[in-house]
């Protein structure tokens, strides 16, 4: 496809449906094709390393209206796919913030994936999805190898949650947004924290030492995988 179709509004609402990772790669391809094209060039693809694929009800994107330019909408895209802690983070929501304003709900929450993503590399996670009915009912993610001290806390901590050890696979229930029997189930910036909390919990921590939906460039909040 061409480049065109794949930032235009309807693609770039939908990053969680393919993963973070994987449609920034899309993205990056698309381009990478389009230019190759105009110059009479052939692109051949690299192969690219395992990553983190990120598959929740979150809708994450930079809204064209926020960043008019296919070409530095792109770019914003590839420097947060690439942001290998949170200062690379921070500092891409610096320059959006200093060039294009506050950002929007779409943009904070496609920070927050982002920051997932570095959090779940630090703990060896490749693959987070929410799995069931609707938008998910539960959230998946794996692999990780949990000790027997990380299991008990597990079922202590998330009630209903569960662990295939022969697949290194967690699974834990979405809780709902209200009480009721048919309350819907939390999604965007709430999900995401979720996941970020889950995965401190298992290894002990605070939840408060990963809150991913801060988005002050200068606080130093988030994850990094440094640590």
């Amino acid at each position: 496809r061409g480049a065109g179709n794949v930032l235009g509004v309807e693609q770039s609402g939908h990053v969680a449906g393919v993963g973070f990772d994987l449609y920034v790669r899309l993205v990056g391809e698309a381009v990478e094709a389009y230019r190759a094209a105009a110059d009479g060039k052939t692109v051949t693809t690299p192969e690219e390393p395992k990553d983190v694929r990120i598959d929740l009800p979150v809708d994450a994107h930079l809204p064209p209206d926020y960043i008019a330019s296919d070409r530095l909408r792109l770019e914003a895209y590839r420097r947060l796919a690439a942001a290998a802690d949170d200062a690379a983070v921070n500092a891409v929501i610096e320059e959006l913030t200093d060039r294009y304003g506050p950002l929007p709900e779409p943009a904070r929450r496609l920070v927050a994936v982002a920051r997932l993503r570095l959090l779940c590399r630090r703990y060896g996670g490749t693959d987070v999805a929410a799995t069931g009915t609707g938008s998910g009912t539960t959230i998946r993610v794996s692999p990780l190898a949990l000790p027997d001290s990380a299991q008990l806390r597990l079922k202590r901590v998330y009630p209903g949650a569960g662990y295939r050890a022969t697949t290194a696979t967690v699974q834990v229930p979405i809780p709902r947004e209200g009480s009721g029997i048919g309350a819907p189930r939390i999604r965007d910036l709430a999900l995401v924290q979720m996941v970020a909390d889950l995965l401190l919990a298992l290894d002990g921590k605070p939840q408060a030492e990963a809150d991913i939906t801060t988005f002050t460039a200068t606080t130093g909040a988030g994850t990094g995988d440094g640590r």
